[in-house]
């Protein structure tokens, strides 16, 4: 289905038909433009970028690419394929139809949990709207922007999905959206991670490697949802956000030879030899995974959950990738859950749908495994025994069963005296941070690449590296 760009909206979902929803859209969009302009890439909204921007949710060319200037791209609402009758995946509903309408019974946790995926899309906006002042290279500032202007259409998605099928509540939703500011002590974002500050771009490869993976998971959950409006959403979507992980695997990647490289020139892993050559050491990469890691674990939610078990239970929101299991329905299977016991362990049995919260997590920490398998590669061809690896998924938790209990990094159980002495060296210290800020110096020439950072190996779309991916006004 291709995309109707003749409208002020683009979509495809005949928003034309509907002069009453296609107003209230038009009333919200200058809102949002007032809120990228103000709250967007700082200082680059004249500048000329080499964007991709979808013209059709066709998996075999859904994107053009070319010059745009940010405030220009044509954001819209996409939806894929309407898949015709299709039913209910999983839970006590499966069999059933999809809904086309939200049941009465459903309306106010769909609302809950769009406003709260909706939530995340302008937040990580504005914790990221400065970092094009300290780009590594002009093919990282174009991918920085490439991000922001798709997690803006992201938010478009959610705010159609309020407007069209919440009423007066989900206008009045789609206004919060962008009245909320992250890291705002007044009126701060839904989510914790997403008020955290992100000032460098190494948190910024961490944050698109580890919390848009997490986004990755939480909309192939909704895809799989009864409610088909905001499965068909979530599935478009999903191609977008790859890219965002993209970005964060390559960009971690590219830290880690570039560290490399410095190590053989320097004939050693001295972490202070190492920064003086204007890289970053391979225990300052692991302290920011740690950081990073840990603090998107919470966004999955409490372990144990009788509102993830309703969710399954009623078909509003699914496992991803559904099909890849044999029981759909799981209504009497047990799931044995690991809780902290004073200072031992103990096995807990629990419903299986209480758990699927935990399931999940397990089956993102298993993604980004693949992830540090493929950066440990290049440490391992390099000669070198040292290895990044992730904390237990019990370190540094702030909700359900390990919520503030201390452990090392293995997820044991320590004295919390001993866990605050050890922190410190286990999370990036003020020290590293002021390091990694020392090296964030913008390269803006064609084809360099800051000191700190390795180039890719190709560049967007078959473009070459050296391309000017950014014009600046």
């Amino acid at each position: 289905m291709a995309i109707d760009y003749t409208d002020r909206i683009p979509n495809n979902v005949e928003l034309a038909s509907s002069r009453s929803l296609q107003r209230a859209l038009e009333q919200w969009q200058p809102k949002f433009i007032t809120w990228w302009k103000d709250l967007g890439p700082t200082d680059f909204q004249a500048s000329d970028v080499y964007l991709r921007t979808a013209i059709s949710v066709d998996a075999k060319g859904w994107a053009n690419y070319g010059y745009v200037q940010m405030p220009d791209y044509r954001w819209g609402i996409f939806l894929a394929e309407q898949q015709a009758d299709r039913t209910i995946g999983f839970g006590d509903e499966m069999g059933k139809p999809a809904w086309q309408q939200i049941p009465g019974e459903h309306r106010s946790a769909l609302r809950r949990l769009i406003v709260t995926q909706g939530d995340t899309e302008p937040a990580s906006v504005e914790q990221q709207r400065l970092l094009g002042h300290t780009a590594p290279s002009l093919y990282d500032l174009r991918n920085l922007f490439q991000i922001n202007v798709e997690e803006g259409r992201h938010l478009w998605a959610m705010v159609y999905l309020l407007q069209a099928y919440f009423g007066r509540d989900g206008r009045e939703e789609a206004e919060g959206l962008l009245m909320r500011r992250s890291g705002s002590s007044d009126n701060p974002r839904i989510l914790a991670t997403f008020n955290e500050p992100i000032t460098d771009w190494l948190s910024l490869y961490m944050f698109t490697f580890f919390t848009d993976r997490d986004g990755k998971f939480q909309l192939k959950s909704f895809a799989e949802s009864a409610f088909d409006p905001l499965a068909r959403t979530c599935k478009f979507m999903l191609t977008e956000e790859a890219h965002h992980m993209f970005v964060g695997d390559t960009g971690i990647q590219r830290v880690v030879r570039r560290t490399l490289e410095v190590m053989a020139e320097l004939r050693t892993d001295d972490p202070d030899a190492i920064r003086r050559a204007g890289a970053i050491d391979l225990p300052t990469v692991q302290r920011y995974l740690n950081f990073w890691f840990s603090s998107s674990l919470d966004l999955f939610g409490a372990d144990a959950s009788s509102n993830a078990a309703a969710y399954f239970a009623s078909g509003v929101k699914g496992r991803p990738d559904e099909e890849k299991y044999g029981d759909h329905v799981v209504r009497d299977a047990l799931y044995d859950l690991e809780v902290p016991d004073g200072d031992r362990v103990r096995v807990e049995s629990i419903p299986y749908r209480n758990a699927i919260n935990e399931i999940v997590r397990g089956s993102y920490v298993e993604d980004c495994l693949k992830g540090l398998q493929r950066w440990n590669k290049w440490i391992e061809r390099a000669g070198h025994a040292v290895r990044l690896r992730l904390p237990s998924t019990r370190f540094r938790r702030g909700i359900g069963s390990w919520a503030g209990v201390p452990t090392d990094l293995d997820g044991n159980i320590i004295a919390q005296a001993l866990y605050n002495a050890n922190v410190a060296s286990w999370m990036p210290s003020e020290g590293d941070r002021a390091f990694i800020k020392s090296l964030m110096q913008p390269v803006y020439e064609r084809g360099k690449m800051a000191s700190w950072i390795a180039p890719p190996e190709t560049g967007i779309k078959g473009t070459p590296v050296d391309y000017e991916y950014v014009r600046f006004a």
